[in-house]
């Protein structure tokens, strides 16, 4: 008779797959809850104690690490010397194991949880059997996913065993398992001893969705969620239109993450291919919303709109009026969402852009490696800065001069922004000189460029972005400082009479 070892903690759909096993004629062995639960419904279970002949111990620590289990998933069936001493010591074969884990993760969300309650949910016996079993595949079955028990039955039911190629695909999501739950827990541990660069890197993500191609059609993409996601798209609401792309993933995260420097304020962002094309800050979203498609109203085409206020009516019109990717907002009221819905096509997501949370390590990977540093969260307040030249800005230029600052640290670099009242006028990215950027920046915003004010993500290694910035009519210049020529764009700027302040911070976004 075929014997299969049943202990899991997740018990959906545990009661159909064994009582289908007892159909087939196989032996229950099982533990704990899992044996009250499957004798509860009448399917009569041997108790891992009558396996190996010792109870469980110290809570429950200690119930299924002994050779008698071990032993019957790890045998060799064709090797005699394997059989032989199985046969001296009693042990009877086990064909399929059937374990899932305790629940690490789902303990580490819980309110109040206490560092104990934690590393009472690591599971040590669990991922041993699944192991065992899942190396020894070629001989026995091993599933820790509910969702293929109905796979792994109806094979057994049509071909008596489990395929062979099967059994390696379930063995292989085992291995991937049991790595997911260590990485859980070996970051958990990472964490709270304080290691932010330890030895080995460790991450696991969860798969959201297969997409329909990447960047371009020729490439194949999906879009993972890491364990715990909190402020982001992985934890955001589609609630209309056709799937998101690679792409859409891609600027959409970007248009959350600016969001986060505007929090407190009515603030529109439009962005297109990682780039802001238009941002606005206004006394209500129909205003913000203005200033952010008045900020280019080209290039907003076809991109996507973060807010982080709930979309209403007269905002919903404006929106409908034009192409749009995505928006994403808190929520939408009924009518805004009954007018934007009309586009069959538009994916209309909610989150929630209050959320407090930013990941604390930014990582980008390189071919065959990672790069991992600090998220750049570094905010700067207006006493934080440092007026460098003979005119002071003005009060109503230093709320420019922050709003342009927190625009640039969001723009490819090299990066040169214009504003003006509140929204952006001129945006120049990822430039391979300075000037350069600031150039388009100031053809973009045309005649708005006189009297706006210029952020720039880096020093000035030359006068020239601030000779060109002078003929624009820019009345005030935000940037680090730091550059061994800087007093030269600082007389620049004198010569001008135009304001400049230096943050002491550096915003590269490569």
């Amino acid at each position: 008779m075929k014997r299969a070892l049943v202990s899991v903690s997740d018990k959906t759909n545990l009661v159909p797959f064994v009582q289908g096993l007892v159909e087939l004629g196989y032996e229950i062995i099982s533990t704990g809850g899992t044996a009250k639960t499957l004798e509860a419904e009448g399917i009569k279970t041997i108790n891992i104690s009558e396996i190996t002949g010792f109870p469980e111990i110290m809570d429950g620590r200690v119930k299924t690490l002994h050779p008698n289990v071990h032993g019957a998933l790890l045998c060799v069936r064709d090797n005699p010397s394997h059989v032989a001493q199985l046969k001296e010591h009693q042990i009877e074969y086990i064909d399929l194991v059937c374990v899932n884990l305790y629940p690490f993760k789902q303990t580490l969300k819980k309110a109040g949880v206490t560092h104990d309650e934690i590393i009472e949910n690591i599971d040590i016996g669990g991922p041993s059997m699944l192991r065992s079993a899942s190396k020894n595949y070629r001989y026995l079955t091993v599933v820790c996913d509910p969702k293929d028990y109905e796979l792994v039955l109806d094979e057994l039911k049509n071909n008596g065993d489990n395929e062979l190629a099967t059994r390696e695909k379930l063995a292989a999501k085992v291995f991937r398992h049991t790595a997911a739950y260590d990485t859980i827990i070996a970051q958990y541990l990472t964490e709270k001893t304080g290691e932010k660069f330890p030895e080995n890197f460790t991450m696991t993500y969860e798969k959201v969705q297969d997409l329909r191609y990447g960047e371009n059609p020729h490439q194949e993409a999906a879009f993972y969620k890491s364990a715990d996601p909190k402020y982001s798209l992985a934890n955001a609401k589609q609630l209309h239109g056709k799937e998101l792309s690679y792409n859409n993933i891609q600027d959409g995260n970007a248009a959350i993450e600016i969001l986060k420097d505007f929090a407190g304020q009515p603030c529109v962002v439009g962005l297109k291919h990682m780039n802001p094309c238009g941002i606005g800050v206004g006394k209500n979203l129909e205003e913000a919303w203005d200033k952010a498609y008045e900020a280019d109203s080209t290039s907003i085409f076809g991109g996507i709109v973060a807010t982080n206020q709930v979309v209403d009516t007269p905002t919903a019109e404006k929106l409908s009026k034009i192409f749009l990717e995505i928006i994403i907002a808190p929520g939408f009221t009924d009518e805004a969402f009954a007018i934007l819905s009309q586009k069959k096509n538009i994916r209309l997501m909610t989150l929630d852009t209050d959320l407090d949370v930013n990941a604390k390590l930014k990582v980008t990977n390189v071919n065959d490696g990672l790069l991992v540093q600090d998220a750049d969260l570094k905010l700067v307040t207006v006493n934080d800065l440092t007026c460098v030249t003979e005119r002071k800005p003005t009060a109503q230029e230093l709320e420019q001069l922050m709003f342009a600052w927190k625009t640039v640290k969001h723009v490819k670099s090299n990066a040169i922004v214009l504003v003006k009242d509140n929204m952006t006028v001129g945006v120049g990215a990822g430039q391979m000189n300075r000037v350069g950027a600031a150039k388009i920046a100031i053809e973009q915003a045309g005649e708005k460029a006189k009297g706006s004010v210029m952020g720039s993500d880096a020093y000035f290694p030359m006068p020239d972005t601030v000779e060109e910035a002078a003929k624009a009519g820019v009345t005030a210049i935000i940037q680090p400082g730091g550059s061994i020529k800087d007093q030269l764009s600082v007389d620049e700027c004198n010569k001008h009479g135009i304001a400049m302040v230096y943050t002491g911070i550096r915003h590269f976004k490569h």
